[in-house]
Parts: C-alpha cells; structure tokens; sequence
C-alpha cells in the first residue's frame, strides 16, 4: 500500500490522457480536466506526460503514505500541508512514511494534480486508467476514490528537487477570454446571433462539472428552432441550448448531441475548462484555424521538458 486517503476529498480521481477511439461506441474521451497541469506534474517526477494522477476537485483530500516517494503538484492553488507545514505547486515534494498530505481550502482554480515517482497498480479499462465519473468506468472500481480507499503503487523512487518555471504559471484570475474557431452549424446563425455571442459576456453557473459548463448571459435568441441532425461533439464544443444559453461541452460529455454548435474552444485553451469555478466571467473571441495550429505549437514547445535546479534528497 503507498496511498490511504483518509478523506478523499469532494471529487478526487485518477486521470490520465484519457480514451482515445471509443467515441463510436458512445464512451467520450475522458482524462485529465487540466491537461497542461497534468503535463506539469508528469515531467517533476520524470514521468511520461500522459501517466496517470490524481485530479483534485473544488475540496481536497487527506492523505498518507506508506512509502517513501516523490509528488508534485500543479493546477489549482490549495492551502497544501505536509505534517502541518506549508508546501507549494510546481515543485517536487518528498514524502516520506506516515507522512499526512492535506489540502485544505482552495484557493485560486478549481482542480489540482497530484502525480508521483511511482506506478499504479490498478488495471486499466479501455486502455486507460481514467475514471468516467458519469458513466463509472476506469479508475478505482469504476469510480471516483472514497474514504478509506488503499492503494499501491510499484518502483518508487526519491527524486531530485526540481522545481518548474514561473514562466509556466497560470493567473487564475476568475475572469478568461477563451479563443473559438468556427464550429459546424456556425453558418445556421444570423450575423446579430454570431456578434452578440462574441461581444457579451458569459457567467459560469453552479452546474459545471467534467461533462460541461452551464453559462449564463443574455440569451442569443432564435426566431425558430434550429433542427439539425445529431452528430458528435468533441470537448470544447460550444452548443447554444433552445433557452438560448450556451453549454461548452468537457471531457466525460456527450459523444453526440443535439443542440446547433456556434463554435469550439481551441485545444490550446481547453485546460482553462477545468479550472473554471462558479460565478467565474468569460468572453469569446474568434480566431482563424491558422492561428489556432500556430497557438497550440507554441503552447507545446513552452511545455517541453525545462532547465530546472536539482538537490539530491536524503531518502527515508
């Protein structure tokens, strides 16, 4: 045994990159909220970026370990402690045995990643160790941890210290613009619809979670429904309800839905979905599909492995 979760916390789950062809049999691809801080988290403890973490939700765990290891832990900011002492984001931590990890109130964001030197050893559904919470599928059990849960990880190792760049650190600032590309029935929307979409702004109601975000504005008024045949959506699909609302699809969503898409969030952007928290404020900026390759290049290249300053740490 290596993790006893003594609280599990509001919403903690074990996400990797997610389910990559499954969506034909109506299984979305799931993963990691947050992406990027995932990406993060992996490269601290020198793992693959798409190794499987915890994902930490709204209210944290409690923790202890019962073996040595290295953690990270990036995204969301919480009031971290470590035996009652003050640890950080975005640096390697060593925890020892019977050491006691709590997060306590978050602070800036919505969702942390805790990833480790070690390997989980829990099998993996449909090639993933990601936990579908709506449809209970992957990780513990089919579902999300809970109080008392165990569980083991393989080839611990104690790392050095590493620590990533400030360049790399996100403002949560509750306030976001977020870049669209045109969507497929874009074109089924009057130019007032589409200006209106993009120069007002959208208020994140409380009905968010892992499979959409519920916003709030003036509604985008249709003189008549917009019939359209169902057909797939893909995380970051913004679909304007018959309420006249919009609804930005994540990644336990639907694979197929049937309200009209009047744009999609750039893969560049969607890690911010998972760190939006209610009464947050949004706005809508489109851009071309040029721009938004050339964005997700750059975000890329950021992401890459970075020149870090190391100690070695005294193992226990």
């Amino acid at each position: 045994m290596s993790f006893y979760f003594i609280k599990a916390g509001l919403q903690t789950s074990i996400q990797d990159s997610g389910r990559q062809g499954f969506m034909h049999l109506g299984i979305s691809h799931s993963g990691a909220m947050d992406r990027n801080s995932q990406k993060l988290a992996n490269q601290l403890v020198d793992k693959s970026p798409d190794s499987a973490v915890f994902e930490i939700a709204f209210f944290g765990p409690t923790i202890r370990f019962e073996t040595a290891m290295t953690i990270a832990i990036c995204g969301a900011i919480f009031d971290l402690k470590l035996n009652n002492q003050p640890v950080s984001n975005d640096e390697t931590i060593l925890a020892k045995k019977n050491d006691l990890l709590e997060f306590k109130q978050v602070q800036k964001g919505a969702r942390a990643y805790l990833a480790f030197s070690g390997e989980l050893t829990i099998e993996e559904t449909l090639e993933s160790y990601s936990t579908h919470l709506t449809a209970n599928l992957g990780g513990v059990d089919n579902r999300q941890i809970a109080d008392g849960d165990c569980l083991s990880t393989k080839n611990n190792t104690l790392l050095p210290y590493k620590k990533i760049s400030h360049q790399l650190a996100i403002n949560y600032s509750g306030n976001y613009l977020l870049r669209c590309v045109v969507s497929v029935e874009s074109v089924l929307f009057s130019r007032q619809q589409i200006d209106q979409f993009f120069c007002q702004r959208f208020q994140v109601t409380p009905a968010l979670n892992r499979m959409g975000i519920r916003l709030q504005s003036n509604p985008i008024r249709l003189a008549s429904p917009l019939e359209i045949v169902s057909s797939g959506l893909t995380t970051g699909s913004v679909q304007i309800t018959p309420s006249g609302q919009a609804i930005i699809s994540a990644v336990d969503g639907q694979t197929i839905g049937g309200y009209p898409r009047i744009a999609n969030v750039i893969t560049t952007d969607l890690p911010l979905l998972g760190q939006l928290t209610t009464n947050d404020q949004l706005q809508f900026t489109l851009v071309n599909q040029t721009f938004a390759e050339k964005s997700l290049l750059q975000q890329e290249q950021l992401l890459m492995p970075c020149k870090v300053t190391s100690t070695q740490l005294e193992s226990s």
